[in-house]
């Protein structure tokens, strides 16, 4: 088996300029969620060159697509993203923001990097069923969307994920590592109070305020968050004020709510109290309240045995070698953070004082400003205080997904240093580094077929067929505008 994972490091060496220039390439397009045309076409054509099947415009997402190879099972999931954030411009490897489209999108979650690591281990995978006879399909998920979309969640309302034995993934970080822990599940909705426009001083009391029905229902969360779990959070953004003019009677005035928990069902439960205040601050004012749903992502369900094979991976890849240049670019960017880093980064190494003392004695005291080191792999109780549409796969197949670095250590999530780097050598390093390790994971998987049956028995007598997609059935994903 170890030849043949070789091989398949071999070929994505072979291939990291093509993966190179196609990374670069999105991050240049920086397309939003929905709207990643030339990005997704990108890739694409890059599928079908390379012999894989492809299937667009999945789940009613015209920039949603596969690319499969191989026949029977079993059947492992790559998973790629590729969409871009708002106003993150940002030229390639500057030290200073300095955008490159002032008020453009940039690649703040390395989103181009994801996309083009997880292509190149899907050709990898491919060439080794080829090469080997076995039996078995890899299919390439294209997902848009995830920042502000969540097509990963589209399709497991369709029931995409089922059909997989695994899925793998990752993501751009600054650390090395495996993740053992889960993600906050997420509800967006937004409440729209529709009333009667008038003379705010002539005819106030023809007036039926929508405005006041916004903040209403601010009032009303305020109040809800001294009687809802601990584990719960809500946010929330004022989109529409109805005008700017203070003498007229705001007719429309729009809020969207961000409802997270630990676990969806109980997202979902929080969820319904937010729509009843909605509905008493419309009863309140005479106003009318529609809610339009925006999107919703699951919690992540840990698959330890997988996430195992995949740690197994990691540990035997050899460490990324940086140069000098990329050092100092390094070293440069963590001294334009606003805020001085502090503690050392890695999830496991700020719950585990065990596991911070090691980090430090292995990254020179922790200022290493690009980590070499690989994290062990621990599965804590832990859930990472952000969301992620990777969530939804976890719920209807085994699923494991791992960080790799491709920006300096104590880097911030969508920030502008990400997207200096995600056209940098750095980044690039880090997406040949990721496609090695999802191509050795899944080769293992083919290799080890127990080890499938394995995670596969974890992943029933976790769930036991407990999902609930919270995405409603007549929802219709929509882009960013």
């Amino acid at each position: 088996m170890k030849n043949k994972i070789n091989q398949a490091h071999a070929n994505i060496d072979q291939n990291a300029q093509k993966l190179t220039e196609v990374s670069h390439k999105i991050w240049g397009y920086a397309e939003l969620s929905l709207k990643e045309h030339l990005s997704a076409k990108a890739l694409m054509d890059i599928l079908q060159a390379e012999g894989f099947a492809i299937e667009s415009n999945l789940c009613g997402m015209e920039t949603a697509f596969l690319g499969s190879f191989g026949q029977g099972r079993p059947i492992i999931g790559i998973l790629g993203e590729f969409d871009a954030l708002a106003g993150l411009s940002q030229k390639a490897t500057s030290i200073k923001k300095e955008p490159l489209v002032p008020g453009g999108n940039g690649h703040g979650c390395g989103h181009n990097m994801l996309g083009a690591g997880s292509l190149g281990a899907a050709i990898a995978v491919k060439e080794y069923l080829k090469n080997s006879g076995k039996e078995g399909t890899v299919i390439y998920y294209g997902c848009p969307g995830e920042e502000s979309v969540g097509s990963k969640s589209y399709f497991a309302r369709d029931k995409v994920w089922e059909n997989l034995d695994a899925a793998l993934t990752w993501h751009p970080s600054c650390v090395n590592e495996v993740q053992g822990w889960s993600s906050l599940s997420c509800i967006q909705h937004i409440y729209t109070f529709h009333g009667t426009s008038s003379h705010a001083a002539a005819a106030p009391e023809k007036g039926r305020s929508a405005l006041d029905a916004v903040e209403l229902m601010n009032i009303g969360i305020q109040f809800l968050r001294e009687h809802m779990p601990d584990t719960a959070r809500i946010h929330y953004a004022i989109i529409d004020t109805g005008g700017e003019s203070p003498n007229v009677v705001q007719p429309q005035a729009s809020v969207v709510y961000m409802v997270r928990d630990h676990q969806v069902h109980e997202a979902l439960q929080l969820q319904k109290r937010v729509d009843a205040i909605a509905q008493g601050a419309a009863l309140m004012t005479g106003t009318k309240v529609s809610i339009q749903f925006k999107d919703a992502l699951s919690n992540t369900v840990l698959n330890d045995t997988l996430s195992k094979v995949m740690n197994d991976c990691l540990q035997g890849l050899e460490p990324i070698q940086y140069t000098e240049d990329e050092i100092d670019f390094a070293k440069s960017l963590i001294a334009s953070l606003e805020h001085p880093p502090t503690g050392t980064p890695g999830t496991l190494s700020k719950h585990f004082p065990d596991i911070k003392k090691w980090v430090e004695e292995v990254s020179d005291s922790g200022k290493m400003p690009l980590n070499t080191f690989y994290m062990p792999y621990k599965q804590i109780s832990y859930v990472m205080p952000g969301s992620t549409d990777v969530g939804d796969v976890s719920w209807q197949t085994p699923t494991a997904q791992a960080n790799i670095v491709c920006y300096p250590a104590h880097t911030p999530g969508h920030s502008w240093q990400i997207v200096s780097c995600g056209a940098s050598s750095i980044g690039d390093k880090g997406m040949i580094q990721a496609a090695k390790l999802l191509a050795s994971t899944a080769i293992t998987l083919f290799e080890k077929p127990e080890l499938l049956a394995k995670a596969k028995k974890e992943f029933d007598q976790t769930l036991k067929g407990k999902y609930v997609c919270p995405v409603p059935e007549d929802a219709v994903p929509k882009p960013v505008n």
